[in-house]
């Protein structure tokens, strides 16, 4: 879920629906940050679910709204200078998409509302103090994919019943791979399943990560979320292939892409309830008055063809479990 760039700024201009409700003089100004790629067909898509909320509350962007997009590409280095650019920008409220970009905006800012539209911990991470309360200038959504990292190994233990060591693989930078750690090593505990832990810090390491899977004879892969991994998806994806490894992702649009399994949160409802948050911090609600929302719906979406392909049969145990099989 993207090309290595500059940051870049889009704003894109809708037409507006009929029906919307009376439009008000002066447009609403707030800024969006990500930690992965404006070229990425899933940040597209996220933005397209995020604009469907706005929509359902009669705002429509270009007339009554405008948003300032900014990027990091990848690279969440570059979160601190961007978040001081909409901060610079006197934006109403500040959406992130990611662990990382909320607590760049948080750094920035403590005054103007932020809306976690996607984030991992936020109490581990400091962004909150507690889910009913969360106190400061943050609020918004937790995606629960750090929670979600042992089920996802419980589900690669289910499709894979002879499966004895995993690999892991996370990003050291990302403050929410500590809580998804621990999830994963007691999973793992419980499942009588050793871990390899894998660290990338930079997409020029991938190679070598599953190489050191291969030399370990790992079994299966389960990842980390992390806007590095989605920005390099491709490459990960060909050498998940080229090893034969069977390895689950956090999110949909992976296996769409080709991944063997995908267990988790479903973004579009997400990322249409941001909007929720958005809307009622334009009327006047304040971010430590509005607790933090977990979501309700997960998705278990399974590649047949990539499991032919790597030489697995699916137990037609997990089949009947999953929401989508891709033939």
């Amino acid at each position: 879920m993207r090309l290595i760039g500059l940051a870049v700024v889009l704003s894109l201009t809708l037409s507006p629906l009929a029906g919307e409700a009376q439009q008000p003089t002066k447009a609403a100004r707030i800024g969006y940050l990500v930690t992965g790629s404006l070229e990425a067909p899933e940040t597209r898509g996220s933005f397209d679910d995020f604009r469907q909320g706005l929509r359902e509350r009669g705002y429509v962007e270009g007339q009554n709204i405008v948003i300032e997009y900014r990027a990091a590409e990848g690279k969440n280095e570059r979160l601190p200078d961007l978040a001081a650019e909409l901060t610079g920008l006197k934006v109403q409220t500040i959406v992130t998409q990611g662990t990382p970009a909320a607590a760049a905006a948080k750094q920035a800012t403590s005054t103007i509302p932020i809306v976690m539209a996607i984030a991992t911990d936020p109490v581990g991470a400091g962004l909150i103090a507690s889910l009913g309360r969360p106190g400061g200038n943050v609020t918004g959504l937790a995606n629960l994919d750090a929670e979600l990292s042992g089920k996802r190994l419980e589900i690669l233990k289910a499709a894979l019943p002879a499966l004895a060591r995993v690999a892991v693989l996370r990003n050291p930078a990302n403050p929410a791979h500590r809580a998804a750690l621990r999830e994963a090593e007691a999973a793992a505990h419980a499942l009588g399943v050793r871990v390899q832990l894998v660290d990338v810090r930079d997409p020029g390491e991938f190679r070598t990560a599953f190489l050191a899977m291969k030399r370990e004879r790992a079994g299966g892969l389960v990842l980390f979320a992390d806007s590095m991994f989605g920005t390099h998806r491709a490459r990960i994806l060909d050498l998940a292939a080229e090893n034969r490894l069977p390895a689950i992702f956090w999110q949909r649009a992976y296996v769409a892409a080709g991944a063997f399994m995908s267990y988790g949160t479903s973004y579009p409802e997400l990322l249409r309830s941001a909007a929720v948050y958005v809307d009622k911090i334009l009327k006047g609600a304040k971010p430590a008055d509005l607790p933090v929302e977990q979501p309700t719906k997960f998705e278990l979406v399974i590649n047949l063809k990539t499991a032919k392909a790597i030489g697995l049969t699916i137990p037609q145990s997990l089949l009947v479990r999953a929401d989508e099989v891709i033939q």
